[in-house]
């Protein structure tokens, strides 16, 4: 679409240039009620007459109005015979409340002069809808959409609220207008910034409010679309054709026509935008020391694009250096010589090349390079100098007004490279080196790293050969990912498969899919990437080298300092010397501040080396032991400050190695969820070992990251992991914990019936081991399938036995939780009554004990409760006090579930619109109970567009509702049936 729509411009000529923002300055809004402000404090503005009077002054924008037009803005073609005395009493008493000067009389009429730059909200309006489109026409949406919608901001309730006359309606018509054109323009940014998800619900309500707007639905269909739903898409269409035949008598639009075609079509261009990736710039090549590029070079574009421009940037300049850093096999020196060939008409007076082999036990000396650097450059021997410092500034000397580029490869250290460098305009140096020269002072620093899954697969294929690989795109993928996307690792695995005609990719993908064999596979002739690994670990001092075995023994994407320094046994600090050292080697990377990662052939290579060297081997077993006491005893914290007086910290086995010290819920749950990825392997890599109860329990207390919809799959995927290995050990208390969070994943899931079955193995495992916690808690989980299930009266049963044991136990935060869940069983069994006040009951307990995630719980059972009851405007309250909470506590999925009650309440409550728009804000948070959930919503939502007249969208709707039902072998499937029967009758 265009730019950002602006509303014609007037002229201001009594304006200042000073801000709005000074203390006491007038402040004055006409986006809303017509309000004046002298700072913070309010000014009143009168009667609507007086107020209709200081809106038309103020819309003119210092611009005089004559006492005709005043009379007409007031009062239209009927004004009163004493209109000119009231206008000018008007303007008297305005005069009293203003700053003087500022209301003033000119040629007859009346002006607002004297403001403030920023006074009125209107013009800042203008002013940051300028800004905004400014910002889209440079390409910064994001910039530009944060400028409109602080504008959009503005807007307070009706433009001119309250104000009479002929005059303020037609400007009320103009700015609702340019507002729905900025809120357009916003939502049409949002949509190329990929946010179509986020858009639906505050397009579903934009239609119904303005059912007519054909922007507005042409959005709707696109978002749809993107969010994968082309079905209600396509309706969206229909419903606005007919809409408009009905209404108007006309078609849609040419472009929403289009748009319709084109979503039958699949057309790919309506895909989700991305931005454009720049190509390099195409530079003339000229040969000279350079050695032959690679001929199939492959990706790179942006760092190829980045180190050209800096080359090209040399002149004019002093010097322009790069200096390339990354692990071995990363592909340095192909990058580097690849820039260089692109470069060399740049440099039409050579090119100089050395390897200095700063990775091996014998670097190159500066002053041997410099001999044969100026050798080349025509300096005959007997006038080379013999120190490294005579022979440094003869290079500058002959360097002086050539253009030429230096290729440093290899670099052990900024010490050896500077005496190499050009130091004259025009010359440039390109450096490569396993350590980031943060010490090269000048240099333009770029981190190399592995190729994207895209360029792999290109150069695999490149190797290989198009037809083997075709056939065996899978595998291929396979093999470049066992290769972690290493350049060197890659071309070594393929080069192997091309020489041996007989091998089929798969053959190689299943060679390498053994982690203890697959660095052995990845050597061919010269070439080995154990050999390139193991020149940087042979460099290490005693100190480094133990860091680098023992954190490599560590699963998950990454570690934190203070998790690094329990694997360590270290301090903090002196653990961070360390990683930053091994950052420098390019053996480890530095993925965020305080946080690491290995490239997964170089962990491989660390964990080679700690079965190796590491001495005694039970090291290896202590280092793992304090990693998971670590995360145990900090997730036992976190689980601590989410529910307090949960008794469940109290029962989880015991750790020697301290956690962090968290203070405050923010800080607890940004903890936990950085940390999810890591804790949950190292949960994973505990089965099977002694450390195995302790990883179920780490597990337990992780338990929010499963209702709050982060880390679901691998959460669910290590739940199974610790139950196969706690079965395989016969330690039935571990198990039945084990199977009971199972549980808690396939009720959060929607998966009942799974959830049943390993509820009732937990529940007998929990008894046999004489684990009332875990009894409780499965009961618990049993009453929840009850429900889901209608057995209303056996979930009581559960309830009440989990509520036995949770008050034997003391755990009065659970057993509020519970009670709200009771309470829910009484509504099935139509004691409405009763579940109000059970629920009520549990609400209090939850007030009592304080703000948790779980008042929220207590606040949405009586919300069910109220809603139940026909209490629309309490239960309303109700679920708007839990989303807040739901909200600040990160519980996703909770809020989703939160937002559906919400719609239940609005179209009970005859207010269809607020019930879709609600319904949509579930769909896009996704709701706890998975997929059968998610075909209530749609059949809530077909409901609410129903109402609204939007047929073709609301079957959309019950169809895909119906296919989630029949999926999940719900009943639900039949009710949704009928709607579409009777609708298709209708």
């Amino acid at each position: 679409m265009g730019g950002v729509p602006r509303v014609p411009e007037q002229r201001r000529p009594g304006f200042s240039a000073d801000t709005a923002e000074q203390a006491g300055a007038l402040r004055f809004g006409v986006l809303g009620p017509v309000r004046a402000w002298r700072g913070e404090e309010q000014l009143p503005t009168g009667s609507p007459q007086q107020r209709a009077l200081l809106a038309a002054l103020l819309l003119r924008e210092g611009r005089t109005a004559t006492a005709a037009e005043l009379i007409d803005a007031l009062w239209g073609e009927e004004p009163p015979s004493q209109a000119l005395a009231a206008v000018r009493t008007y303007a008297s008493r305005l005069r009293k409340v203003l700053d003087p000067g500022v209301l003033v009389s000119e040629s007859g009429g009346y002006a607002v002069r004297g403001l403030a730059e920023g006074a009125l909200d209107l013009a800042q309006a203008q002013e940051l809808a300028a800004e905004a489109e400014k910002a889209r026409g440079a390409g910064d949406l994001c910039h530009a959409r944060e400028v409109l919608g602080r504008a959009l901001a503005l807007w307070d309730g009706e433009v001119l609220a309250g104000v009479p006359g002929a005059y303020a309606e037609a400007q009320r018509v103009r700015l609702e207008e340019w507002r729905l054109q900025l809120l357009e323009s916003r939502l049409d940014m949002d949509l190329e910034q990929g946010c179509h998800a986020e858009a639906v619900s505050e397009l579903t309500a934009l239609t119904a409010e303005h059912p007519l707007r054909e922007r507005l639905r042409e959005l709707l269909m696109l978002a749809l679309y993107r969010s994968g739903r082309q079905a209600e898409a396509l309706a969206v269409y229909a419903d606005t054709r007919r809409l408009l035949a009905d209404e108007l008598g006309v078609d849609p639009r040419p472009d929403l026509k289009e748009l319709q075609q084109r979503i039958l079509q699949a057309d790919p261009g309506l895909a989700e935008p991305s931005a454009p990736v720049a190509d390099p710039p195409v530079m003339p090549v000229r040969p000279a020391q350079l050695p032959a590029t690679v001929p199939d070079f492959t990706g790179r574009s942006a760092f190829v694009s980045e180190l050209s421009e800096v080359l090209a940037s040399s002149e004019g300049r002093v010097m322009a250096v790069s200096a390339l850093a990354g692990i071995g096999g990363v592909g340095k020196t192909t990058l580097a010589v690849h820039v260089a060939h692109q470069a060399r008409s740049a440099f039409p007076d050579g090119q100089l090349y050395v390897d200095l082999q700063g990775a091996g036990p014998r670097a190159a000396e500066p002053e041997t390079v410099l001999g044969s650097f100026l050798r080349a450059l025509g300096t005959a021997d007997s006038a080379i100098p013999d120190s490294l410092e005579e022979r440094s500034a003869l290079y500058r000397s002959v360097l002086d007004g050539r253009r030429v580029l230096v290729l440093l490869d290899n670099a052990r250290d900024a010490a050896q490279v500077r005496p190499l460098l050009p130091g004259t305009e025009g010359c440039a140096a390109l450096v490569t080196s396993r350590v980031r020269m943060v010490d090269l002072a000048g240099a333009h620093l770029v981190d190399l790293d592995v190729m994207s899954p895209d360029e792999a697969l290109s150069l695999f294929t490149k190797i290989v050969g198009e037809e083997r690989v075709a056939s065996e795109r899978e595998a291929a993928l396979d093999v470049v990912a066992a290769c972690g996307f290493l350049p060197l690792a890659i071309r070594i695995a393929a080069s192997r498969l091309a020489a041996r005609r007989t091998w089929t990719v798969s053959v190689l993908a299943a060679k390498l899919a053994d982690e203890r064999r697959r660095l052995d596979e990845l050597q061919a002739g010269d070439l080995a990437v154990k050999a390139t690994f193991e020149l940087g670990y042979g460099a290490l001092d005693a100190g480094q080298a133990r860091a680098f075995r023992l954190l490599g023994l560590a699963d998950g994407p990454d570690i934190s300092l203070a998790a690094a320094a329990a694997v360590l046994d270290l301090p903090v600090e002196d653990t961070e010397d360390l990683l930053e050292s091994l950052v420098d080697t390019s053996l480890l990377e530095s993925a965020a501040a305080g946080r690491y990662r290995f490239h997964d052939l170089v962990r491989l290579y660390a964990r080679a080396c700690a079965e190796r060297d590491e001495q005694p081997p039970s090291e290896r077993e202590a280092a793992l032991s304090r990693l998971l006491d670590f995360y145990l005893a900090t997730t036992a914290q976190v689980y601590a400050i989410e529910h307090p007086g949960d008794r469940l910290i109290d029962d989880l086995e015991p750790t020697s190695y301290p956690g962090l010290r968290l203070t405050g819920q923010a800080a607890a749950l940004d903890w936990l969820y950085t940390e999810a990825g890591q804790l949950l392997a190292c949960v994973r890599q505990a089965a099977g070992t002694d450390r195995l109860r302790r990883a179920v329990d780490l597990l337990w207390a992780a338990k929010d990251l499963t209702e709050s919809g982060a880390n679901s799959h691998q959460y669910e995927m290590t739940a199974r992991a610790t139950c196969g290995a706690t079965r395989a050990f016969g330690h039935d208390r571990a198990e039945g914990r084990a199977r009971t969070v199972l549980s808690d994943v396939l009720l959060v899931s929607g998966r009942i019936r799974q959830a049943e079955e390993e509820a009732r193995v937990a529940m007998e495992l929990a008894a046999s081991a004489h684990d009332s916690t875990a009894v409780s808690w499965v009961a618990n989980n049993r009453g929840l399938i009850c429900l889901h299930e209608g057995r209303f009266a056996d979930g009581k049963v559960f309830f009440d036995q989990a509520l036995e044991g949770l008050r034997a136990a003391g755990n009065r935060p659970f057993e509020a939780t519970a009670l709200g869940n009771l309470s829910r069983a009484y509504l099935g069994m139509g004691n409405i009554a009763k579940a109000v006040e059970i629920a009520q009951h549990g609400l209090t307990a939850h007030i009592e004990i304080g703000r948790t995630v779980r008042l929220a719980n207590g606040h949405f059972a009586l919300g069910v409760a109220l809603t139940r009851a026909g209490r629309y405007t309490e239960a309303l309250s109700r679920f708007c006090d839990a989303l807040g909470i739901f909200n600040d506590h990160r519980q996703r999925l909770w809020e989703g579930v939160t937002h559906f009650r919400i719609a239940e309440v609005h179209l009970a409550d005859r207010r269809p619109a607020q019930a879709a728009q609600h319904a949509e804000q579930a769909l896009a948070l996704g709701c706890i109970g998975g997929d059968r959930m998610r075909g209530n919503v749609l059949t809530l939502l077909g409901r609410a567009l129903a109402t609204l007249g939007q047929a073709d969208r609301a079957q959309a709707c019950w169809r895909e509702a119906i296919n989630l039902y029949e999926q999940n072998s719900a009943a639900e499937a039949d009710e949704v049936r009928s709607l579409l029967t009777s609708a298709a009758a209708a």
